[in-house]
């Protein structure tokens, strides 16, 4: 057998990282091939049926126990999701999809009445305050899609004109304006469900079946104790017992709520969508989704979300997803026939503007989300495995439990159990009924708080505060996370595929190059250089084919652009070149647009100038659109042919610009005789000429790699996590950057697979790309469904993926994606609602940042578990020996309450939330289906769990002897003794957190003075043990110590330290421990 030193959480040959073995569909990955029901490595998109698995009780007819040790199931359960209430979700969105159904419904048969002359009732036309419309009118033109009375109050113009409006320029921005129209149409929020209180959380933690059995023990011993001995001295053995559980189900509640009020500030991060582009007083505003009124002006384009009810004013192949609210995938266009947007649904495609007529709770998403505000909780795959973990101990315990229990009841009853003056407590025939009866209940209550400390209720609570912890702070580190499970999963993720642009590099593009009538033009803005007509075709084509938008000021300083930041470059050039942006706007009209495409990497526009000319502009990756030009205008403005060694200049432009990590845009137009342009009917489906082009100009825009990026990739590499680079940019620009950005290391490496076009990979069977997946690097010119099969390919090869994506067609990969990151500045609404994570910065570092903290995760609570199983088996193991040994136990019911206490809440809160260090990308990523418990785990917890049973066991059976005791007044020596093994067992604990902390590294002290909290809470249990001690003898059926006896206590305790760095240097077996354990327990 070969033997390892390495971390608790090092990869074992034998696992596969992703929990599928290579062989298996990505479909087994959810651990349905696993007949282990708490075997759940994936929950995302995971079926109910196999959520609901390992909840349930039993397991068809074959008596399977699952989770069947569930003491208080409502605790347990409670930050895992609640299948009940997500149920209740879909029955709710099913009534809003059918009340919908049934408006529209309605509508057709209104219309067909005022078509047989049947007339209408209209709505209330009274109006709002200084508004000439009135809430309900305006609702209902909303919420009955009624294009009569829209035409009645003057279409949208009209309408605008109702909501005092400016179509072009939006409302006001002063707050005066704003205050109004939220108090005459409401506002763009919805009520929220009352969080639980804290007294539903004490009423919770009441529900614990062990601790309802001894407050119903405590108060028999209670009634028994004051009948016995007076209300004076018979008090104690139930009040104390009493107050020990009213104490644990303060604490434990009190934890709970806080961890609901941090979910809660979450959630409400989640829901706050922040829209780009809100049109006021002429400029485009960033606001938040809540600040949205009635008659605002917004911009849509592909991926985003409609904030609110509303009807078009303006749409160029406008279509919208509608299945969110109706229940049908199909994708509905919009124009002037179908002119209302319902708020909640998605741009699938196309662009337009919207006039709001209805927020809030007036619209049917707003009903919607007011019903199921409320968080329905969510699985983890750590949270369903130590479910099973807990479950496992809890079996053990209650058995333990039961043993101590027939053994006490058999000593009890046989008279070999004494009092402290050795008298015997039972003796037949003699005994009193209620002296037996109070007896039978110490017993009991001993055995019952066996079961309380064994059972770890906490452990799967560890995972729910451990990730409360960790997502509120990353959210410091621009990381919002908005499912639970991708935290922890992170930590094991293998693969990172990045986007290049905004994520590797600063998102900051400026024009450097500029190719020109065939010549390079050096400065790219010098319009000096620029003839006339070439110059005046160039920058009609920026002004007018882009969702840009430019905003001039009173003065004419400051220019304001607005876009994305290659719209924005573009826009920069143009105006350095003399373009007026509004004019060229204004003196010719729109007739049809071709969004751009990641697809074809292209957009184009066609505009219909004064003198009724037309003239289609295009715009996109540079060699695709050079593809089709076959003319380009030279510096004399002569229109030249685009000859083969021209074309070959054009392309060698290209590649120099490439080279030098330029992004390259071309930009050409045609124009187009008027008699050809499609009719209104069919214009919306016109598809604009692609060929035939004009060559205008080829620009080089720089992006430069973000500060830092180099290292944070390096840091993922020696982590064990392959950094791959996916762009739609040309191989060439992507071979420069990913060079800078140390995905590749030399040029050497530039060869295929390494580095490979889009359309190659694409071109590939599944075998095809599984065989080169691992060697890619760098994937060029690749479209959103290269990502996608990319993910698949590396999925099916057992990788654990994590992807970056930012637009709507990345949708796809990233719910494919074990983790998806979708980008907080420049994604899109619907890669948002698709993601797992989002990144608020757009940076690389920041997905570094939580890679770091999903490590950190799993670290903490394999340090609690290791803590948790210690205090468990020395207890058990205390306790059962000395029931077997003498019929009496060291630890009483509250001293156990107590260590419970420490192990459960308490231990949780000081490991659980320990920050990420370093060191952690140090090491491998942690298998998904690696064992909980490590051996290096085993090493360290059973080396101090025997030298606390060891020295806590000599102390029990040789202790008065050793230490000299004897018996005293109101001391007896026994008392002593149980006194000093309490107080022994529980420094042994507070000593063995500082061990927990680090099971590896001998210094376990580092990094310890920066969590407060762990010293915070080491120290208020130090000082309540002293108290207990100290004051509270009576309570806790102990003695005060003497000085020397507090020294013992504390220097049994200080020697697990020395004992903790000898045990590390003891290597440990590479075969796992735990799957051995787990082997025989189901033999």
């Amino acid at each position: 057998m070969s033997f390892s030193k390495g971390s608790p959480g090092s990869q074992t040959p034998a696992d596969i990282e992703a929990g599928s073995p290579a062989g298996c569909s990505a479909d087994f990955d959810d651990g349905e091939f696993s007949a282990d029901p708490f075997d759940v490595t994936r929950t995302k998109n995971a079926p109910v049926q196999r959520l609901r698995r390992w909840r349930s009780r039993r397991q068809g007819s074959t008596g399977l126990r699952q989770a069947a040790l569930v003491l208080n199931a409502s605790r347990r359960f409670r930050y895992t999701l609640d299948l009940k209430k997500e149920e209740e979700k879909k029955r709710l969105l099913r009534i809003i999809i059918m009340h919908t159904r049934v408006i529209q419904a309605a509508y057709l048969f209104k219309k067909a009445a005022q078509m047989n002359g049947l007339g209408t009732i209209k709505p209330d036309s009274s109006s709002s305050g200084e508004f000439l419309i009135g809430l309900e009118q305006l609702c209902s033109i909303s919420r009955d899609r009624d294009t009569t009375a829209l035409r009645e109050n003057g279409g949208v113009v009209g309408l605008s004109n109702l909501l005092k409006t400016n179509l072009e320029k939006g409302i006001r921005r002063d707050d005066a304006d704003l205050v109004k129209r939220r108090t005459a149409f409401g506002s763009n929020n919805y009520p929220r469900k009352s969080g639980r209180s804290l007294l539903m959380f004490m009423w919770d933690a009441c529900k614990d079946l062990t601790l309802i059995i001894l407050m119903v023990a405590a108060m028999a011993s209670l009634a028994l104790g004051i009948k016995s001995e007076g209300i004076k001295e018979g008090w104690y053995d139930g009040g104390s017992i009493s107050f020990a559980v009213i104490l644990v189900i303060l604490v434990t509640a009190i934890s709970d709520y806080k961890q609901s009020l941090q979910f809660r500030d979450l959630n409400e991060h989640k829901r706050n969508i922040h829209l780009e582009k809100v049109i006021r007083d002429g400029r485009r505003v960033e606001i938040s989704i809540y600040d949205v009124v009635v008659g605002d002006v917004i911009p849509l384009n592909i991926g985003n979300q409609v904030p609110a009810d509303g009807v078009l004013i303006t749409g160029h192949s406008l279509a919208i997803d509608e299945s969110s609210m109706t229940g049908e995938s199909k994708i509905v266009e919009k124009n002037s026939k179908d002119p209302f947007l319902i708020s909640g649904c998605k741009v699938a495609d196309g662009s337009g503007t919207m006039l709001v007529t209805a927020v809030g709770i007036n619209t049917e998403w707003g009903l919607l989300m007011a019903s199921i505000s409320e968080d329905n909780g969510e699985e983890t795959p750590l949270q369903v495995r130590l479910n099973g973990l807990a479950t496992l101990i809890g079996i053990i315990g209650l058995s333990v439990a039961i043993i101590v229990l027939i053994v006490l009841l058999a000593r009890y009853f046989s008279g070999h159990t004494r009092n402290s003056d050795g008298s015997v407590q039972f003796i037949a025939g003699k005994t009193k009924v209620g002296n037996a009866i109070d007896g039978v209940i110490k017993v009991f209550t001993v055995a019952v708080t066996i079961v309380v400390v064994a059972v770890p209720e906490g452990l799967p609570l560890a995972v729910t505060l451990t990730l409360a912890y960790s997502m509120k702070k990353m959210m410091a580190d621009k990381a919002l996370v908005r499912r639970l499970s991708a935290c922890e999963t992170m930590g094991s993720a293998t693969t990172i595929c990045s986007d290049k642009t905004g994520t590797l590099t600063m998102n900051q593009m400026t024009v450097v190059e500029a190719c020109i009538g065939g010549k390079k033009i050096t400065p790219p803005d010098d319009a000096g250089q620029f003839p006339p007509l070439l110059c005046s075709l160039l920058i009609e084509g920026v002004a007018q084919n882009t969702n840009g938008s430019v905003y001039v000021p009173e003065g004419g300083n400051d220019v304001e652009i607005s876009g994305s930041p290659t719209e924005k470059a573009i826009l920069e050039w143009g105006i350095k070149l003399g373009m007026r942006f509004d004019a060229l706007r204004s003196e010719s009209s729109i007739i049809h647009v071709f969004p751009f495409n990641s697809d074809k990497k292209r957009g184009g526009v066609a505009i219909m100038l004064p003198d009724s000319k037309i003239h289609i502009h295009w715009k996109g990756a540079a060699e695709i659109v050079l593809a089709s030009c076959t003319r380009y205008i030279d510096l004399n403005d002569q229109w030249v042919e685009m000859d083969e060694e021209k074309m070959s200049y054009f392309k060698n432009v290209i590649e120099d610009m490439a080279a030098d990590s330029l992004r390259c845009v071309a930009i050409a137009y045609t124009s187009y005789e008027m008699e050809n342009v499609p009719t209104s009917e069919e214009l919306a489906h016109w598809s604009l000429p692609e060929d035939d082009l004009v060559l205008l100009a080829i620009i080089g825009l720089k992006d430069p790699c973000r500060p830092g990026v180099k290292d944070a990739v390096q840091l993922c590499q020696k982590a064990g996590i392959k950094v791959k680079m996916v762009t739609g940019d040309n191989v060439k620009t992507a071979k420069a950057i990913s060079m800078e950005c140390g995905i590749l290391g030399s040029s050497s490496d530039a060869t295929e697979p390494i580095i490979i076009e889009g359309k190659r990979f694409r071109a590939l069977t599944d075998k095809g790309r599984e065989e080169i997946v691992d060697s890619i690097l760098v994937m060029g010119r690749s479209s959103p469904n290269d990502k996608l099969l990319l993910v698949q390919a590396l999925r099916r090869k057992g990788h654990v993926v994590a992807v970056t994506g930012d637009g709507t067609n990345d949708a796809p990969a990233l719910h494919e994606a074990d983790i998806g990151l979708a980008m907080g500045i420049q994604g899109t609404e619907v890669a948002k609602e698709s993601s797992d994570i989002i990144i608020l910065d757009d940076n690389f570092a920041s997905v570094v940042k939580v890679v770091k903290w999903g490590r950190s995760v799993y670290a903490n609570i394999q340090k609690f578990i290791q803590f948790q199983l210690t205090v468990n088996i020395a207890a058990l193991a205390i306790n059962l020996v000395a029931a077997f040994s003498t019929g009496e136990i060291p630890l009483n019911t509250v001293q156990l309450l107590w260590v419970n206490l420490i192990m459960d809440t308490l231990g949780a809160l000081a490991l659980a939330t320990e920050p990420p260090t370093d060191s952690l990308m140090d090491q491998d990523p942690m298998g998904r289906r690696e064992p909980l418990v490590s051996n290096i785990m085993w090493r360290n917890l059973l080396i101090q769990a025997m030298y606390q049973v060891s020295v806590l066991l000599i102390l029990n059976f040789q202790g008065v002897k050793l230490l000299g005791l004897r018996d005293e007044p109101n001391r007896p020596a026994t008392r002593v003794k149980n006194s000093l093994i309490f107080n022994a067992f529980v420094f042994c604990q507070v000593f063995n957190e500082f061990n927990a902390r680090n099971p590896v590294e001998i210094n376990i002290f580092k990094g310890v003075s920066r969590n407060y909290l762990f010293l915070g809470i080491v120290g208020i249990t130090v000082v309540l043990q002293i108290v207990i001690i100290e004051f509270l003898g009576k309570f806790a059926k102990t003695v005060k110590l003497d000085w020397k006896l507090w020294l013992i206590s504390v220097i049994i305790a200080f020697i697990s330290w020395p004992l903790a760095v000898v045990g590390k240097w003891i290597p440990v077996p590479e075969a796992q421990l735990s799957t051995f354990i787990r082997a025989c327990l189901r033999i």
